[in-house]
């Protein structure tokens, strides 16, 4: 008895220390998360790094800046002489608004979009994602709606649901945002007896389509925003990087006091200096610096320094230009190679600029199903489905043609295409339909771009 006694005892003291029994085997902790926590899942992008950054892998994945189109050896000065002369500065706590300096030289930055505002009005953050996230965590409750285009950012998709957030999603066509399925969306969100709280939307070389709203189409989707009340959510990485040297107009510039301006130097300058921006109206301005406060306390002072002093010393517009002329030859090495490889029934977007060009299979290929057999081909890519929250994309796919040079877009779209049609030869030979001729999307006209 004693011994069974003793044996009972133990197994109490065991049970006390590991926590419950119906815990998981791999995280025991998972009965205690927040429910805000349950939404949180890697994006299919940041599940692809490990794979796509083997060298003998064409990633047509990753959105990755090609950084080393950058004056390295004059950044390397400049940080140099920041540490150097300002390391006091530098090196210590800064603003939770941002280093005054560099709020009013990002208000040059934002100029050729047609951007006029005042440094208070500019919040620095970690990022632009840092940004959106406090914009979400200042305006949305559980159960809020928030209206985004469909497909989306994935990223943005990952901080709606960790607020848990309902998103609805907003049909596209090759200008952007459809107004009339907005009308209808936000009429179905009320009449479910909810209200739609924001209205996100990446306006300029859409992430992951690469489109653009034309200024006709940006004048329809303000003044439906504006009649129903929702605040628009601005996000405007690729903004500068129009291949035509053309800026769009942003709508931040046509409705200061109903959007929210995101922008970020990761895409123009450097994606490691970690620098973004909202700008905003007065009183989101003051909720955003404080719960920017509470996340991170303030940003670093060092790389805004540092970013700062390359703007004021260095043509950067110049950079955004040769930024432009790289990005631009490697589109066109992708459109190329699309052209000349893809089999018949696949269909692409012809991006004005940015990172991004959205591939649709044709008829009965699953992008998601296919990726086992891309990457052992060595080919990596995006699948749909991770740029909508509803399951949405199966038969699309992002190719990205910002960082591979040229040859390798090449090689890495004759891989992917072999593969297209090895799936679209299955599929025929279990007796599908033949799919109709491949052609891409028509390019962006004047007015879009």
């Amino acid at each position: 008895m004693a011994v069974s006694v003793q044996a009972e005892r133990t197994d109490q003291a065991e049970t006390e220390r590991s926590g419950p029994a119906h815990r998981s085997r791999l995280d025991p902790w998972v009965e205690q998360y927040a429910a805000r926590a349950r939404g949180l899942t890697a994006s299919q992008v940041r599940a692809l790094f490990a794979v796509a950054s083997r060298p003998e892998v064409v990633s047509l994945a990753g959105g990755m800046p090609y950084v080393a189109a950058l004056p390295l050896d004059e950044l390397a000065d400049i940080a140099a002489r920041v540490v150097r002369d300002r390391g006091a500065h530098a090196l210590q706590y800064g603003s939770g608004q941002g280093d005054p300096d560099l709020r009013e030289q990002i208000l040059q930055v934002m100029q050729p979009a047609g951007i006029r505002a005042h440094s208070d009005d500019v919040v620095v953050t970690a990022g632009s994602q840092l940004a959106l996230d406090l914009v979400v965590r200042i305006f949305c409750d559980p159960g809020d709606v928030v209206l985004v285009e469909a497909p989306t950012y994935v990223t943005a998709l990952g901080v709606f649901a960790s607020y848990q957030c309902q998103v609805v999603h907003v049909p596209m066509d090759d200008q952007g945002m459809v107004p009339g399925a907005l009308s209808d969306a936000v009429a179905a969100v009320r009449a479910s007896g909810r209200r739609p709280k924001l209205l996100y939307t990446i306006p300029s070389f859409h992430n992951p389509t690469g489109l653009t709203q034309g200024p006709a189409r940006r004048a329809a989707v303000l003044e439906l925003a504006q009649r129903h009340g929702l605040l628009v959510l601005e996000d405007d990485p690729y903004g500068l990087l129009g291949f035509d040297g053309s800026v769009p107009r942003a709508l931040r510039a046509d409705d200061p006091d109903g959007v929210v301006y995101l922008g970020t130097f990761s895409k123009t300058v450097a994606a490691g200096f970690r620098v973004g921006w909202a700008t905003a109206p007065h009183g989101i301005r003051d909720k955003l610096v404080l719960a920017a406060e509470t996340a991170t306390l303030c940003p670093s002072n060092l790389t805004q320094l540092v970013l700062g002093e390359y703007l004021v010393t260095s043509p950067w517009y110049e950079q955004v230009k040769a930024y432009r002329e790289v990005y631009r030859e490697r589109r066109d090495a992708l459109l190329d190679a699309l052209a000349a490889y893809m089999p018949a029934g696949t269909t692409w977007t012809v991006p004005g600029g940015g990172f991004y060009s959205w591939l649709t299979l044709p008829d009965g290929l699953d992008a998601t199903a296919m990726l086992p057999r891309a990457v052992a081909d060595l080919v990596a890519y995006v699948p749909g489905t991770g740029f909508f929250a509803d399951g949405q994309g199966a038969s699309s796919l992002r190719l990205s043609y910002c960082f591979p040079p040229p040859d390798r877009i090449r090689e890495g779209v004759r891989r992917l295409a072999g593969v297209v049609a090895a799936e679209r030869d299955l599929l025929a030979d279990l007796g599908a339909p033949a799919p109709l001729p491949a052609r891409p999307t028509a390019a962006p006209s004047a007015d879009q771009v």
